[in-house]
């Protein structure tokens, strides 16, 4: 058990055999970023039905930075904190097209300098519809991160920049969905189901849960 470059990648494909990542309902950045931002505290399956409900409505950051509050908020009634959201992604989109051009930009700073962006929202952007080498850490990531002993840090920045270091960098891109779905189904916060693991060999959650 270790962190060597071979181990982990071992590790990240049979996880990947064994927990495909749920993919996003788009891959356009700019539907990507507005689901990111409606799936905070909201269900999968919750935030692909509001997704696509906006883009059938508004289409693209214009129609949707003209949009009235509340017609987008009946829209996305179902979302967590879908008041707070709806406003957000209006003003997103307005910023996005006055700021950027209509155009979701590229790089992390711009990503984190909209309202309601952090690097982990940021992160997914990049990764997963824009294809560029980019590890986002939400719940999920963090938890699996620290039974592997990959991170010992409860901070996201710092087991950001850990994960960075020890996993090879032509494994980002599709890395959080699939530790996203491998949380959810295997590597649970409560009761995981270590037992059917294919990985668990290499788990120091798991080691110490077999001693104890």
């Amino acid at each position: 058990m270790g962190n060597r470059t071979a181990d982990i990648r071992e590790i990240l494909q049979q996880i990947g055999s064994q927990a495909p990542p749920h993919h996003f309902e788009f891959s356009d950045p700019f539907w990507v970023l507005i689901t990111t931002i409606l799936s905070h505290r909201t269900r999968d399956e919750v935030t692909d039905s509001a997704s696509r409900r906006l883009f059938e409505r508004y289409g693209n950051a214009d129609g949707l930075a003209m949009a009235d509050p509340r017609d987008v908020e009946s829209v996305i009634a179902r979302v967590g904190f879908y008041r707070v959201k709806a406003k957000r992604i209006i003003q997103v989109s307005r910023i996005i097209i006055d700021r950027f051009g209509g155009r979701v930009p590229e790089t992390l700073e711009d990503l984190v300098s909209l309202p309601g962006v952090g690097r982990k929202t940021a992160n997914v952007v990049l990764s997963d519809s824009m294809g560029i080498p980019a590890i986002a850490v939400d719940t999920h990531v963090q938890r699996i991160s620290r039974r592997f002993g990959w991170s010992r840090s409860d901070d996201p920045a710092a087991t950001e920049k850990r994960l960075m270091k020890i996993i090879p960098r032509d494994m980002w891109v599709g890395l959080n969905p699939m530790l996203v779905e491998f949380g959810k189904t295997v590597c649970r916060p409560v009761r995981p189901r270590c037992e059917i693991c294919r990985v668990n060999s290499y788990c120091r959650y798991f080691s110490k849960r077999k001693k104890s």
